[in-house]
């Protein structure tokens, strides 16, 4: 599937990305675990529609000016591996920082991609209403096939949050989900809006 052309205009600079979402207001400078499982299966679902986003997440960072964040490929790998569910766990924190950089490249993918998420949300309703496997459509099945290659390579199935996740048919509900969830960043103040879901129930 082809996204749209990364040379897009970008008007956010660096300073432009960290001051339009604000600090959740939690203690210190380490986001709390949902926030790091969040934005890393965000990232895996535009994976699996899209093969080449992590170089243009790269090539983002540097249009967005926020290669001072996202350095290369494997600063990028530590920030998600510091997702507890991932089998390359790092017990380092993911900042305030670079929570907000993967938020905002995140957000720009999935805008870049919304008229495939919506068209992959329309045949999954169309199918579930008449009780129809997501393997008759063939873009849906698709992308479920990624998704569960990508999260079954990538997550530790020892770990009690993955394991809930060792049929299929759990696996496509997870996908399924995070394709609402990317829908939900498209459009105005996209990233505003993930970025404070992102820490519901965190701020005391």
């Amino acid at each position: 599937m082809i996204a749209s052309p990364i040379n897009g205009p970008m008007s956010e600079s660096l300073m432009g990305v960290l001051e339009t979402l604000p600090n959740p207001g939690i203690a210190g400078d380490a986001c709390p675990r949902r926030t790091k499982v969040e934005l890393d299966l965000m990232l895996l679902a535009i994976e699996a529609i899209e093969s080449s986003s992590s170089e243009q997440i790269l090539e983002l960072a540097k249009e967005l000016n926020l290669d001072d964040v996202i350095k290369n490929r494997i600063v990028l790998w530590r920030m998600r591996s510091t997702n507890p569910m991932r089998r390359a766990h790092t017990r380092r924190n993911l900042s305030i920082k670079e929570a907000k950089a993967l938020s905002a490249i995140g957000c720009r993918l999935a805008s870049r991609l919304t008229v495939t998420i919506r068209q992959l949300l329309l045949a999954q309703q169309q199918l579930s209403v008449k009780q129809i496997p997501p393997e008759c459509n063939f873009r849906l099945s698709e992308y479920l096939d990624r998704f569960r290659a990508h999260f079954r390579s990538r997550m530790n199935p020892r770990r009690t949050k993955v394991a809930i996740y060792q049929d299929d048919d759990e696996l496509n509900q997870l996908a399924i989900s995070l394709l609402c969830k990317l829908l939900f960043c498209t459009g105005t103040l996209g990233t505003q809006r993930l970025w404070m879901s992102l820490f519901d129930g965190e701020v005391k």
